[in-house]
């Protein structure tokens, strides 16, 4: 971000699915908006999101993707900002969907990507790898510049913003695991 420049009032943020319990901590009673999936279990997660402060849109990159993005869309619109975990639903781990590209044409608002690296978290055995932090353990969020998709972006471009994203995660994760030290994750 340039220096002088106000920041925007809303962003796309992007990470990953494996910090989605430090993320919720952090960014609790904020307002942002979070994609949830249809199913059954979407709807337990969207409660408990909504109990500490989200807005849940509901759908998926497997189910109801185009209709969420379109919720999300709106929900940028009305002034807050929306939250994508980018390799979720189910994986790979690791590697970001163009969701959160998509948006960022549609709606003109910029991306930002950040990872949330805990000390000597407990990790779950999962596809993502869920991250959960012990208690009194030091969090450190690092975040990444932001990245502005024009609305008449090409498809050429479109791809080389979705590799820039998936890049901008990668540093992210490596400095904030850095940033804490061994035994981070």
């Amino acid at each position: 971000m340039q220096e002088g420049k106000e920041p925007p009032q809303v962003v796309i943020g992007s990470f990953w699915h494996r910090c989605v319990i430090p993320a919720t901590w952090f960014f609790r009673d904020r307002g942002v908006a979070v994609m949830t999936s249809r199913s059954y279990d979407g709807e337990y997660i969207a409660r408990i999101i909504e109990h500490f402060g989200f807005v849940a849109v509901r759908g998926s990159s497997s189910r109801g993707g185009s209709i969420a993005l379109l919720g999300m869309q709106r929900v940028l619109a009305s002034g807050h900002t929306a939250a994508f975990t980018i390799d979720g639903p189910r994986g790979p781990r690791f590697v970001a969907k163009p969701g959160p590209v998509m948006l960022a044409r549609m709606s003109g608002a910029p991306i930002l990507c950040f990872y949330l690296a805990a000390e000597r978290p407990w990790i779950l055995n999962s596809w993502d790898a869920l991250m959960i932090p012990r208690p009194f353990s030091r969090v450190h969020v690092r975040w990444t510049t932001l990245i502005h998709v024009p609305k008449d972006a090409n498809d050429e471009q479109m791809s080389d913003f979705h590799r820039r994203i998936q890049d901008a995660l990668e540093r992210a994760r490596r400095d904030a695991v850095n940033a804490i030290g061994p035994g981070a994750s």
